[in-house]
């Protein structure tokens, strides 16, 4: 009998048991299955968490009866259960790495991720992942269960060392078994998508698998012996100091913390720590079970960061209406003032200043509604290489000499249906913010290709999975931090001295991109430069030619004499420059301010030619539904909606759309349209 297990613990069984207690702590599934496809370890939540009978469970036990189990009872949905059945063991058969997410009919979601083991077997790993607080809570029973679990194993463990010590052979049989087992359990605990450590009352590791290793950016072997201080650094040593303190004074604990990573930049961890007892009931150590939730941060956060953009743009949809129609009112007034009294220099002086302030308010409305998607979009087929070219040009004239401008080679056609003005405007206020950023000269890069979004990469832009053109502007500048960028998106948030920016620009280009149906992504770091990579929907090559058709545009001439309108505005202020625009015009006007007086003149005056009708009006009837009234009652009119803000955005088959403010010449072109 060997004397080192005289009295004492066998390593080998101890280590095995220590593994095996790990293991059973983790709340996911777990299977092992060698190259003749029949299981050969496993963990509690496995059969727990895919609702198989314990006693299915077995060293040996056939990969084919879990199969067959779940396609009996529907888990694979309908069809024939043999075929089901071969088609998942000739999956089995041909093993690749995978990851899948699976709906069970009970409602439950499960992650599947097979990793593949030496000598043909694999390991499979089952995830819950129906929500988060049923993850917490499985958490804190399965920490009562691995209590549980380390108690009964010692005992047995005693009762073990009795039986090796009596029967030397038997013992010699169970070392050498242990022995296996515990370089089995070592690669499979290596394999697991799961951080696993141990140290001990000095705070010093002893144990860790492959994951919780490279996660510190460490080997197993540089781990053993290292502090706690000195592998996760002296900043989160500052945050978890306190949750190691009382876990080595016998308390369970779990807490979150973020680190810095080289190429990752800031990710983020759940911890668990569990203590040991020794046999006097002291602690001896803690096991440390984590899990990196770094996407649920940035799921979370994107999804935060989006209610607070749908707020803000819910309160400008609001305002737009109320104050273009003011802006209607003061510029329809300034201009009637300065074209009747065009050489008096005295109210030249006041009414030209006036005016240009007045429309620099109405141009803020607008970034401001494309800042909230609720400036409608004029989409048609653009190819992207074209207008980069021509911002190219533009931006040569504009930035000043020491900022070298490039752009790289587009390596195929690239297709988009996007807005091209609005596109222009984007990539204009990305290189102004680029430049500015850069007041000692630096370099500034337009990049365009098309990337396929997979369900981890479409986080970052909060769209969905598929292929999109991504349009990328990056400088050399001085960078942003982590508290700069998360606000970097919010309307009128700027890092520039007062008057040199309104900090629209970047969330004007972040409603467009949303509009759009993409989405835009920052990465940028103190002293590091910048990257605004903005995606659009890709649509192919094969859409070019029909973009150029769409740009044609009716043209007609105004007939001799000029119909009769019926203006419909409930704002007194408003209708009155709107009709004193329309009699310049040489158009007889008549009025109403809601859309039944609008009905009952269409009704009686059959000599009405025109309808311009506001959007937004109350009395339960709003512009289109009188448009589309007076098209039935009245064919002949020819209709024209005008608006401060329209929720919906023009379209090709409804009324024409007249946005406020304008002026009489935009005014003359709009019915220009409507009788040529």
């Amino acid at each position: 009998m060997p004397a080192q297990f005289s009295g004492a613990t066998s390593p080998t069984q101890y280590q095995q048991e220590f593994l095996q207690a790990g293991l059973d702590r983790i709340d996911q599934g777990l299977t092992v299955i060698d190259g003749h496809l029949n299981i050969v370890a496993w963990n509690k939540a496995f059969w727990r968490l895919l609702d198989f009978p314990e006693d299915m469970v077995f060293i040996g036990a056939p990969f084919e009866s879990f199969m067959r189990y779940n396609a009996e009872r529907g888990e694979y949905g309908p069809g024939d259960v043999e075929e089901l059945v071969a088609e998942r063991m000739q999956l089995a058969r041909s093993f690749v790495p995978h990851y899948t997410e699976r709906a069970r009919p009970n409602g439950q979601i499960l992650a599947v991720r097979g990793e593949p083991l030496p000598h043909n077997g694999f390991v499979t790993l089952y995830t819950d992942i129906t929500s988060t607080r049923r993850f917490q809570q499985q958490i804190q029973q399965q920490n009562a269960e691995l209590e549980d679990h380390v108690a009964q194993r010692t005992k047995e463990l005693k009762a073990t060392n009795q039986r090796l010590i009596v029967a030397d052979e038997a013992n010699q049989r169970i070392t050498a078994a242990l022995r296996r087992s515990e370089e089995n359990l070592r690669v499979i605990t290596d394999a697991v998508p799961a951080l696993i450590g141990y140290f001990d009352q000095q705070e010093n590791y002893s144990y860790s698998n492959k994951g919780y290793s490279d996660w510190f950016g460490f080997t197993k072997e540089e781990m053993c012996g290292r502090s706690i201080r000195n592998v996760v650094g002296e900043e989160v040593y500052t945050t978890v100091s306190g949750y190691v303190k009382q876990a080595l004074q016998g308390q369970r604990v779990s807490y979150e913390y973020a680190m810095h990573r080289p190429g990752r930049g800031v990710v983020y961890a759940r911890s668990e720590l569990v203590p040991e007892l020794d046999p006097s009931g002291r602690v001896a150590g803690c096991f440390v079970l984590s899990v990196d939730i770094t996407d649920l941060k940035n799921t979370q956060s994107a999804l935060v960061h989006a209610q607070k953009m749908e707020a803000v743009g819910q309160l400008t949809g609001g305002l737009a209406h109320d104050f273009n129609n003011l802006l209607t009112v003061v510029i329809g007034n300034l201009v009637t003032l300065h074209e009747r009294y065009p050489n008096d220099p005295d109210i030249c002086e006041f009414v030209v200043p006036a005016l240009k302030a007045s429309r620099r308010g109405a141009a803020l409305i607008k970034r401001l509604l494309a800042f909230a998607s609720k400036q409608p979009l004029a989409p048609r087929a653009v190819n992207i290489a074209d207008l980069v070219a021509d911002t190219m040009i533009l931006l040569k004239r504009t930035l000043p000499a020491n900022i070298t401008i490039t752009s790289k080679p587009l390596d195929e056609p690239l297709i988009a249906m996007t807005d091209a003005q609005q596109l222009e405007n984007a990539l204009l206020n990305l290189a102004l913010n680029s430049r500015d950023a850069m007041p000692d000269g630096g370099q500034l890069v337009i990049q365009a290709v098309r990337v396929q979004l997979d369900m981890v990469q479409v986080a970052d832009f909060d769209v969905a999975p598929g292929c999109y053109v991504a349009l990328s502007v990056s400088d050399t500048g001085t960078g942003m931090d982590a508290a700069t960028q998360a606000r970097a998106s919010d309307p009128f948030f700027t890092t520039k001295r007062f008057g040199l920016g309104s900090g629209l620009g970047l969330s004007m280009v972040y409603g467009f991109a949303k509009q759009s149906g993409g989405g835009i992504r920052i990465q940028s770091a103190l002293g590091e430069g910048c990257a605004v990579t903005m995606v659009l929907p890709y649509v192919g090559a094969n859409l070019e030619a029909e973009s150029l058709t769409r740009a044609h545009h009716r043209s007609g001439r105004r007939g001799a004499e000029h119909p009769l309108v019926l203006l419909v505005e409930d704002d007194p202020d408003v209708r009155r420059v709107i009709r004193l625009q329309l009699v310049d015009l040489g158009y007889p006007v008549i009025e109403a301010d809601h859309a039944a007086d609008a009905l009952l003149l269409l009704a009686s005056v059959p000599t009405v030619g025109i309808l311009i009708s506001d959007v937004v009006m109350p009395g339960g009837m709003d512009g289109q539904t009188l448009c589309r009234e007076a098209s039935l009652n009245a064919p002949n009119v020819k209709t024209l909606l005008i608006s401060g803000y329209a929720a919906s955005p023009e379209n090709a088959i409804g009324p024409p759309l007249l946005k406020k403010p304008f002026t009489a010449a935009e005014l003359q072109r709009a019915l220009d349209g409507l009788i040529s």
